[in-house]
């Protein structure tokens, strides 16, 4: 690969053996940062996107964790460590999704999804932040949903996570921008993932219908998104959500 904005930096990306996580994988790659592909058990997705990046001339390994256990996720970034350098970039982007309606929608599930979706970015970014402090550089981007941003009756504990997620990044913002460490969110709108396999095509074509740019967005729409904000080309950009719908969102 030539030389490029992320050359020299390391990027953990969580969840990033697939869908938009896998994109975002092999963008840092592309842009010269050596990648830690985070997965919880498939390993055959991410050895593949390894295997993509270094046939790209990147560098990158596959980390096993489950992000949302703080001893699975000591071993992780210590494993990181040592085998790629400090971690200058962490992409938050592990998660689950479960279309399900309030009445079916117990404790367990509820546990479950924030554990994942919300309490994983936490625990990461406390993995690595101290370091990033001591070092004077950070770039953290956390990956929500527009689901954080409007009502969801059928997906009650994915968007309290989202939402979640939105709050997190902007107080952590706050609190680690004197050591020059940035902090912000994404928001992705509909995106063509294999999330969409399970929705209806009718209910996927009203969907399009109510979006201002009428298409499903790419995982490359994110991942573009995402090398931008830790790039030194939003150097003056923290603790805001970028909303990525195609406008069927936007904020104030």
């Amino acid at each position: 690969m030539t030389t490029s904005p992320l050359k020299n930096m390391t990027a953990l990306v969580t969840g990033g053996s697939r869908g938009i996580g896998k994109d975002i994988s092999l963008r840092l790659a592309a842009e010269g940062a050596a990648v830690a592909v985070n997965y919880k058990s498939n390993a055959a997705a991410a050895e593949q996107t390894v295997s993509e990046i270094e046939q790209a001339g990147g560098r990158a390994i596959a980390a096993q964790a489950d992000v949302s256990q703080p001893d699975e996720v000591e071993r992780l970034v210590n494993s990181v460590r040592e085998q790629l350098g400090p971690i200058d970039i962490l992409i938050n982007n592990a998660g689950i999704f479960d279309r399900i309606s309030h009445e079916e929608t117990d404790w367990e599930l509820w546990r479950r999804t924030i554990s994942i979706n919300l309490d994983s970015a936490f625990l990461v970014t406390w993995a690595v932040k101290e370091s990033m402090i001591e070092r004077k550089f950070g770039r953290i981007v956390n990956i929500s949903s527009i689901a954080g941003l409007r009502p969801r009756g059928m997906a009650i504990a994915y968007a309290a996570s989202k939402h979640g997620m939105i709050g997190f990044s902007r107080s952590v913002a706050e609190a680690l921008a004197p050591h020059n460490i940035r902090v912000n969110a994404v928001a992705p709108g509909l995106i063509d993932t294999e999330i969409l396999d399970h929705v209806d095509d009718a209910d996927l074509q009203a969907l399009v219908d109510a979006t201002p740019i009428p298409r499903i967005g790419t995982v490359e729409d994110i991942s573009r998104l995402v090398f931008f904000l830790v790039s030194d080309q939003s150097d003056f950009i923290t603790g805001q959500t970028v909303v990525a719908s195609g406008g069927r969102v936007t904020l104030p």
